[in-house]
């Protein structure tokens, strides 16, 4: 996700949350400990590629990369990698040589071009592929649909009608409203131009690593649908926040069905973080709230987080 947004929002004083998805909601897990469910559409040519030989190479975005969680690592400055995230988890796991190039602020664009990141530039990431890639796992999107935009725009809308007493658990919704305006969802838009370069871009990866196992990875759960007190904390009415969840739910269910189009797997983040989203307490969050509590970048994964994230990837790779 692109961290000037987050940083702009900090300053403002406002707190929120980002992507998220699958196809929907499981029952609510207890407590820290990750588990996790992990769906896999394998096409029968991958099928039998076998992971622990050879190399593993992630592909994508911060979600990936883990910023600011300990301890960052990778070459390129500004990416903002870590070795707690779940490239480096699966890795450890496996016994896999792995290749990162994950990078925070990536788009699908950054995978087949050069990302400059202010501080350094990461080569495009498909570059890391080979035919020796024996597995490719891919976290990719949210930054194409401008995910922190949006949210930022919400907090503008319903900033007036969240500060209203009993408003934000009330029927308002300006936020969709304004992206629903005409008739036509804009965000529901984007997601489909999301699905067909990502539709591109596995294509690509089948052609540079034809023997890899390929996993598309969708994102955890960042909103919940029933906010509660949540809603004033993030400064977002109860109907915005049920109507950006389910946008998160079409984005990732947008990435489930690419990557069953392409043969390839889908690793379903979504639903063991249900319950453990950026709005509970402390001890059970996957995502850290705006001022996080633990290491992590704000409204992004913590270890927690990345660790369940891994779980699922591993359980993925186990069954497909």
């Amino acid at each position: 996700m692109n961290r000037m947004a987050c940083a702009a929002l900090s300053a403002a004083g406002i707190a929120l949350t980002l992507t998220a998805c699958s196809v929907a909601r499981g029952a609510t897990p207890t407590g820290a400990t990750p588990t996790a469910v992990g769906v896999t559409t394998l096409g029968s040519a991958r099928q039998g590629s076998d992971v622990t030989q050879g190399s593993y190479v992630a592909l994508g975005d911060s979600y990936t990369a883990g910023p600011d969680l300990p301890d960052q690592t990778g070459a390129i400055a500004g990416c903002e990698q870590s070795d707690s995230s779940y490239p480096y988890l699966v890795a450890r796991s496996l016994r896999l040589k792995l290749t990162d190039l994950s990078c925070s602020g990536a788009t699908i664009a950054s995978l087949s071009a050069p990302q400059i990141t202010g501080d350094g530039t990461n080569p495009a990431q498909l570059s890391a592929l080979s035919a020796a890639t024996t597995l490719v796992t891919l976290g990719i999107g949210g930054n194409d649909i401008g995910w922190s935009g949006v949210i930022i725009k919400c907090t503008e809308l319903d900033l007036i009608p969240a500060l209203i007493p009993g408003g934000a658990a009330s029927g308002l919704a300006p936020c969709q409203d304004y992206y629903t305006a005409g008739g036509t969802d804009q965000i529901q838009r984007r997601i489909r131009v999301v699905a067909g370069h990502l539709a591109e871009a596995l294509a690509r990866i089948g052609d540079r690593a034809p023997h890899a196992r390929v996993y598309v990875v969708g994102y955890p759960d960042l909103l919940p649908a029933a906010g509660g007190t949540c809603a004033q904390t993030l400064g977002i009415t109860q109907g915005d926040l049920t109507f950006l969840d389910d946008e998160e739910l079409q984005l990732n269910s947008a990435l489930r069905q690419d990557a069953k189009d392409a043969g390839d797997g889908y690793v379903d983040t979504y639903t063991p973080s249900v319950g453990h989203d950026a709005c509970e307490a402390p001890a059970s969050r996957w995502i850290e709230p705006l001022v996080p509590a633990s290491p992590a970048a704000p409204l992004h994964p913590n270890a927690v987080g990345e660790q369940g994230m891994a779980t699922a990837i591993a359980d993925a790779i186990g069954t497909g």
